[in-house]
C-alpha cells in the first residue's frame, strides 16, 4: 500500500527565529522560490532531487540539503517512494551569531555546498526535532547550536562577495521594486520593461540573471512570503490570499503549498499554537513551582 504523504510546518518557542518541518512527500513538487531564512533539510528516508545553481542536486538518506538565504532551488522526489525529512530554518541572524562563537568565518556567513553527506549531522538535526517535540528546551537548544556549529565549520564559508551591477541587474533592481510596490495589480512584462526604458525579453533575461527566476515567479515566491506574514499576524487564508493579490483562498492554496509544503490554514494553525503556548509559559512556570512548593514545605529561601 502506498505510504501517506504528512508534513508539519511549526515553531517551538523556545527556539526563536528557527522553523521547523518535518515531512515525508511523494508527488510533492516544489516550485523554484527562495526561502528569507537558511535551509538545512536532514535526508531520514528516500533521496530529494532538486535545481539550484544550474545544477540538479540530491540528497539522500544521511545526507542534507544546506541552502543559503535567498537562493532560488526546487524540490521533487528522486524515488518512486519519495523522500522523508526533518528541516531546520534559522534565520540569518542566529546563524551568523553560532558562526562568530564557534568560526573563523569572516563576513556573512553562508553554506558551501548545496549537498553533503554527513550522518552524524543528520541525526542532530532529528534530535533537534524531538526534543522540541518534546518540549525539552534545553537539549534543542543545545542540539541546535551544536549541528549549525558543525555544519559552519565543516561545510561552511564566507558568503560570496557581490559583483558591480550591470546596467540589466539595476533595471531588475527596479523591477523587482515595482513588482514589491504593486503586488496586488503587477504591471504587463511590456508595461514593466517600457516604463524602466529596455525591451521585454532584456528585462526578462537580466531579471533571471538577477533573480534566478523570471518576474512572474519571484512575484508569486513574493506574494506567498508577504500572506506568511499576515498569516504570523493571526489573518485569515481567505484575507491573506486577497491581500497580496490572489483572486480567493484555493488561489492562495495552490501556491503556498508548492512553497512553504503546507497548506495556509494548517500554517496559521502552527502559528497560533506557537503563539498559545508562549503566552501560557508562565503559568505553567508558576504552577510547577507552587507544586514544588507543596511537596516541599520545609524548603525555605
Amino acid at each position: 500500500m502506498a505510504r501517506q504523504e504528512s508534513a508539519r510546518y511549526w515553531q517551538y518557542p523556545e527556539l526563536p527565529g528557527v522553523d521547523l518541518l518535518r515531512a515525508r512527500y511523494v508527488h510533492k513538487r516544489f516550485v523554484r522560490h527562495t526561502h528569507e531564512n537558511f535551509v538545512v533539510a536532514a535526508i531520514t528516508e528516500g533521496v530529494e532531487a532538486f535545481q539550484h545553481r544550474g545544477t540538479v542536486e540530491r540528497a539522500g538518506a544521511g545526507g542534507l540539503a544546506l541552502i543559503n538565504p535567498g537562493s532560488p532551488h526546487t524540490g521533487r522526489a528522486a524515488v518512486p517512494e519519495g523522500w522523508t525529512y526533518s528541516a531546520l530554518y534559522p534565520d540569518a541572524d542566529t546563524v551568523a551569531g553560532i558562526a562568530a562563537e564557534t568560526t573563523t568565518i569572516r563576513g556573512t556567513p553562508a553554506f558551501a555546498s548545496a549537498v553533503v553527506d554527513d550522518p552524524y549531522s543528520c541525526r542532530l538535526v532529528t534530535e533537534v526535532h524531538r526534543a522540541a517535540e518534546e518540549g525539552n528546551a534545553l537539549a534543542a537548544d543545545t542540539l541546535l547550536r551544536v549541528v549549525l556549529a558543525r555544519l559552519l565549520r565543516l561545510h561552511g564559508g564566507p558568503m560570496p562577495a557581490r559583483t558591480a551591477p550591470t546596467a540589466g541587474a539595476r533595471r531588475a533592481e527596479r523591477a523587482r521594486a515595482v513588482l514589491e510596490d504593486r503586488m496586488v495589480d503587477p504591471p504587463s512584462l511590456e508595461k514593466l520593461a517600457s516604463d524602466l526604458g529596455t525591451s521585454p525579453f532584456a528585462l526578462l533575461r537580466a531579471f533571471r540573471d538577477t533573480y534566478g527566476m523570471p518576474p512572474h515567479a519571484w512575484l508569486t515566491d513574493a506574494r506567498v512570503r508577504r500572506a506568511r506574514g499576515l498569516l504570523d499576524a493571526g489573518t485569515a487564508p481567505a484575507e491573506a490570499a486577497v491581500a497580496v493579490g490572489f483572486t480567493d483562498q484555493p488561489h492562495l492554496n495552490r501556491h503556498f503549498g508548492r512553497i512553504v509544503g503546507v497548506p495556509p490554514g494548517a500554517y496559521r494553525r502552527e502559528r497560533f499554537r506557537a503563539s498559545a503556548a508562549t503566552d501560557a509559559t508562565p503559568d505553567r512556570a508558576t504552577g510547577a513551582a507552587a507544586r514544588m512548593y507543596k511537596t516541599e514545605p520545609g524548603s525555605g529561601s
